[in-house]
């Protein structure tokens, strides 16, 4: 009986995923030197600065979510237009 709690136990650990990556130069060295600084491996900051952009990625996308909805419920003309504008600079940039 244990075996097939240990079995079960490894089943449900996350497995990580091997991948294989090449950054351009500049990009290595920077993550080069924030891994010196913060005293860890360049693996590490390349997981944490892609965790980090994954999540500041779907924030970008709720805030565009929110602000496309705030623009079909407004009914004043000057608030529509503030809103267009801002979609505008949301998705083309300023």
């Amino acid at each position: 009986m244990p075996t097939a709690k240990r079995a079960h136990a490894k089943s449900t650990r996350a497995k990580h995923v091997r991948r294989s990556v090449t950054l351009p130069p500049k990009i290595a060295r920077q993550v080069e030197t924030l891994a010196r600084q913060r005293d860890l491996s360049d693996n590490r900051v390349l997981v944490e600065l892609i965790e980090q952009g994954i999540e500041a990625q779907q924030q970008k996308e709720k805030a565009f979510f929110q602000l496309a909805e705030r623009f079909r419920a407004a009914s004043d003309p000057e608030q529509v237009k503030q809103l267009g504008d801002q979609l505008g600079r949301f998705v083309f940039g300023e």
